[in-house]
């Protein structure tokens, strides 16, 4: 092989390297199944004037787990220590995973969270009483929190849809990613146990993202 052949595959190999390099990456967290209360279902659950007591800070600013915990209730069975996440919100809504939902007995929809109109039904007990929602039970739509300048970093808009392609122990693209941006957000990509498994990745794993078409 002569020296211009060797020379080119370099500078080949070097702009492939750079471009790498260049791809911004993006953190990927697990989100396990939990729970979002309002303060009328929480005062049912722990009793009158109940106020969630803080375990840890979560990765996104002002987001919680709290110490409290409660057992989701289906059809063909339950899970039991389900934490609840604060802040408390105007509505009540459980998110789990594909795999969750078959033991409970449920088909829940995918959904953005906070869509939980016309979802699946469920009963959420705590020490104090007991919840029954008519809906609000869903496996959540993976997404991208971002702040706007993240957004305007990356080239997409809130609502657009990309892939990510994660780099973990068995990569894997994910398609159909939502982008959610705000003020509020810090970059991370969420995805549940069962999405985390599939890639074999871990809270802090890194992905890539490809955009794809806007919503």
């Amino acid at each position: 092989m002569n020296s211009h052949v060797i020379h080119s595959i370099v500078e080949k190999v070097m702009k492939e390297l750079e471009k790498t390099a260049e791809t911004p990456s993006i953190p990927i967290g697990i989100s396990a199944r939990h729970v979002h209360v309002s303060q009328e279902h929480l005062e049912k659950l722990f009793g009158a004037n109940y106020q969630l007591t803080k375990r840890s800070d979560l990765s996104q600013p002002g987001q919680f787990a709290a110490n409290e915990t409660v057992t989701v209730v289906g059809p063909k069975g339950s899970l039991e220590r389900v934490r609840i996440l604060g802040p408390v919100r105007g509505s009540t809504q459980i998110e789990v995973s594909k795999t969750d939902a078959i033991k409970l007995g449920l088909n829940p929809p995918l959904r953005e969270s906070g869509n939980i109109k016309g979802s699946a039904p469920a009963t959420i007990v705590g020490p104090e009483g007991s919840v029954y929602l008519s809906e609000g039970l869903i496996i959540a739509q993976n997404h991208i929190h971002m702040a706007p300048h993240d957004a305007q970093n990356f080239k997409v808009e809130n609502g657009q849809y990309v892939q990510v392609k994660v780099q973990g122990k068995r990569p894997l693209l994910f398609d159909q990613v939502l982008i959610r941006v705000s003020p509020r957000y810090q970059l991370e990509m969420h995805i549940d146990t069962d999405e985390a498994n599939a890639a074999l990745c871990a809270t802090g794993d890194k992905g890539i993202l490809i955009p794809r078409e806007k919503a």
